[in-house]
This record gives C-alpha cells, sequence and structure tokens, in this order.
C-alpha cells in the first residue's frame, strides 16, 4: 500500500513537469535557433557571444542556474535597484530549463541547417529568391525533418532534468515524492514512486520518437539513404515554394 501512495502522490507532479518540460523545450528551439544563427554569422563578435554563452550553460549545473535565477537575481535586484520577487517559482525553472535547453538545441540546429545541400541555397537565390526567403521556404523545412527526433529526445531529457528544480521549491515529480518521504518518512516508497511516475513519461515518448524517426527513415521496409532523403526533402519542398 505504501509503494502505491508514493506512486498516486509521484503522479500529482506529473502535470507541473510535462508543462515546464513543454513551455522550456519551446523555449530552447526558438532561442536556440538565434544562437545557431549567431554561431554561423560571419562576424566575430556575433559568434563570440554565442560560444560565450553555450560554454558556460554547458560548463554549469543546471541546478547552480535555477539557483541563481530564483534566488540570486531577486537578491541583487533587491539590494541594488528595486524590489523584484518571482511572483511564482515556476517561472525561473521554466526559463532556466528553456535556456540551458537552447544552449543544447543550438548546435543540433546549427547541425541541420547545415545537413542541406547548399546547392539548394544557390540554386534559391538564382530563381530571385532573396536570402531570407530561401531559408525560410527552401532549407529551414528540410532542416526542422532533420531535428526533429532531437527535439523529441531533448523533451524527453528534460523531463527528467525538471527533478533539479525540487531544490528551488518547485512542486514537481521530485518534490512530491520529497514532501511524501518527509512526511510519512516511508523513502523507498516515496522514491520508488517517483521513478515510476518519471518512466511512465519517458518510455512511452522514447519509444514513439524512435518509432516516428524509423518510419520517416524507411520506405517500404528498405531503409533510404541520407542522399535520398535529402533529394525528397528538397522536391518536396520547391513544389510546395513554387505553389
Amino acid at each position: 500500500m505504501e509503494y502505491l501512495n508514493g506512486f498516486l502522490v509521484a503522479c500529482r507532479g506529473i502535470p507541473t513537469t510535462v508543462w515546464v518540460s513543454l513551455v522550456a523545450v519551446l523555449i530552447g528551439v526558438v532561442f536556440g535557433l538565434l544562437l545557431a544563427f549567431m554561431r554561423m554569422a560571419k562576424n566575430t563578435v556575433i559568434r563570440g557571444i554565442s560560444h560565450v554563452y553555450v560554454d558556460i550553460v554547458r560548463g554549469t549545473p543546471m541546478v547552480v542556474q535555477a539557483f541563481i535565477l530564483a534566488y540570486g537575481i531577486p537578491q541583487i535586484l533587491q539590494e541594488n535597484v528595486f524590489y523584484f520577487r518571482w511572483a511564482d517559482l515556476v517561472i525561473p525553472a521554466v526559463l532556466v530549463c528553456g535556456f540551458n535547453s537552447a544552449a543544447y538545441m543550438a548546435e543540433v540546429m546549427r547541425s541541420g541547417i547545415q545537413a542541406v545541400n547548399k546547392g539548394q541555397m544557390e540554386a534559391a537565390r538564382s530563381l530571385g529568391m532573396s536570402k531570407g526567403m530561401a531559408m525560410r521556404l527552401i532549407i529551414m523545412p528540410q532542416a526542422v525533418k532533420i531535428i526533429l527526433p532531437a527535439i523529441g529526445n531533448e523533451f524527453v531529457t528534460l523531463i527528467k532534468e525538471t527533478s533539479v528544480l525540487s531544490f528551488v521549491g518547485v512542486v514537481e515529480i521530485m518534490r512530491q515524492g520529497t514532501l511524501y518521504n518527509a512526511s510519512t518518512y516511508q523513502t523507498f516508497p516515496a522514491y520508488i514512486g517517483v521513478a515510476l511516475a518519471y518512466l511512465i513519461l519517458t518510455l512511452p515518448l522514447s519509444k514513439l520518437i524512435t518509432y516516428l524517426d524509423g518510419k520517416n527513415l524507411t520506405n517500404g521496409g528498405r531503409r533510404k539513404t541520407k542522399k535520398q532523403l535529402a533529394a525528397e526533402r528538397a522536391a518536396e519542398t520547391a513544389k510546395e515554394a513554387a505553389a
């Protein structure tokens, strides 16, 4: 009975965990795309800024970043500028997960964009398209198809990494288990319940991503080469752009 109670209590944190992860991965995709373009920029200063950001975020634990954003920044503002306090600790939690995710998504997106044949950009420009239009209509749709599995994997990773947010007071799955343990002293059932709650989220999602990725890469039971995939995506994109 203790194990069932531990699992049910942990499941109360699922909505918060999923909501934080979803919003964070969206922030990560948008900000990561910006960082990817900065990393590909010709301007040395812009490239340098993106490299510094990525190195700092990747080189420090997310729990430290969470403490800085949730408690450190409000303290600095209160002492030197004006009184500031987060209306809800979920806000800095979402931001820190999103900004952390962006540092990893930047490289994924840069690789996805560069995986598209450079000749397609040249062909689009020769047809009179501006660089921005070619990027929007030709390059990005193909890049998105390439990086979709990585975005899905990042979502699964974020679900697990949100556990560090319990240290700053966000009541997600891990925090629910910690509170249950503190009130009942049932340590093993509490954290077994936490583990099971994470598993019912991550395992189905991982299997779904693997299935969709395999379905996208196969045709008639035969695995396509990267060149075949790129050619088909280019043809589809060209038809959509022409329409």
